[in-house]
């Protein structure tokens, strides 16, 4: 690695394994220290809580990781596939410890495209969420400028003509396909229906990546001062018509059928 692409990472990541329970307990403090970052995940996390439909029911959180959804959602239950401090449960999302219709929704934020098994994830979620709850996440997302970044700069894989829909084995958060939301909710959209006739895809809404960019995420510095946010957040207003060229994550949302 060059001199100038170490000088961009974040000296706290620096040769860490993601997959490392000590990794993600440094990006709960990055997340902290990184006041720009940190309104990024705010208005994501407005944006799922606002997915949620009221009435009975809990809501769970998969991936709650460095995160602070919970600060959005009143009585958030928050997993992780290992354990970390702040964690209400260690959980697989393959297997839900739930009651059926338990759940008014299950809220996630990149976190399906590592799911080994998706259809066997939206199975037990059907058990879980009661009719008319919702699965909401915010995950990557297909276009021309998101292919060109996540294939050429991001760790994870990204392979929006992958066949099947199936992660290939490795750690909880190495092993991944970038594209898998996409190809689920866009490209085999219609297969899925077949598959998971319990779901409903409500909403598919591109996100813009740019504030993400120059936040420098996790894993990089912060490019800008938290106080330009505003303008960052007009850019992308202003470049919306194009989402559907620049966009790098959606905002889905499945909503559960009634039986």
């Amino acid at each position: 690695m060059g001199i100038s692409a170490r000088w961009l990472e974040h000296p706290l990541t620096r040769g860490l394994d993601i997959d490392d329970p000590r990794t993600t307990r440094l990006r709960r403090r990055i997340l902290a220290e990184k006041p720009f970052l940190r309104r990024v995940y705010a208005d994501w996390y407005r944006s799922l809580a606002s997915s949620l439909p009221g009435g009975a029911g809990g809501v769970l959180e998969l991936g709650s990781g460095a995160g602070f959804m919970a600060d959005f959602v009143p009585g958030l239950v928050r997993s992780e596939v290992f354990y970390a401090p702040g964690l209400d449960v260690v959980l697989s999302g393959l297997e839900l410890p739930f009651a059926a219709g338990a759940l008014r929704g299950i809220v996630m934020t990149n976190v399906l495209h590592h799911l080994p098994r998706p259809l066997d994830f939206l199975a037990e979620a059907a058990r879980c969420v009661r009719p008319g709850g919702v699965v909401a996440m915010i995950e990557p997302w297909v276009t021309p400028w998101s292919r060109f970044v996540y294939t050429h700069f991001h760790h994870e894989a990204f392979l929006p003509e992958a066949p099947d829909w199936e992660i290939a084995p490795g750690g909880p958060l190495s092993a991944a396909n970038g594209a898998l939301p996409w190809i689920l909710f866009q490209r085999d959209r219609a297969r899925l229906q077949r598959a998971a006739p319990e779901w409903h895809v409500r909403s598919t809404a591109p996100i813009m990546p740019f504030r993400y960019l120059v936040s420098g995420g996790v894993s990089l510095r912060t490019f800008m001062p938290a106080a330009s946010y505003p303008l960052w957040r007009a850019f992308e207003g202003l470049l919306s018509p194009w989402s559907g060229r620049l966009a790098m994550f959606a905002h889905v949302v499945l909503e559960r059928r009634a039986a």
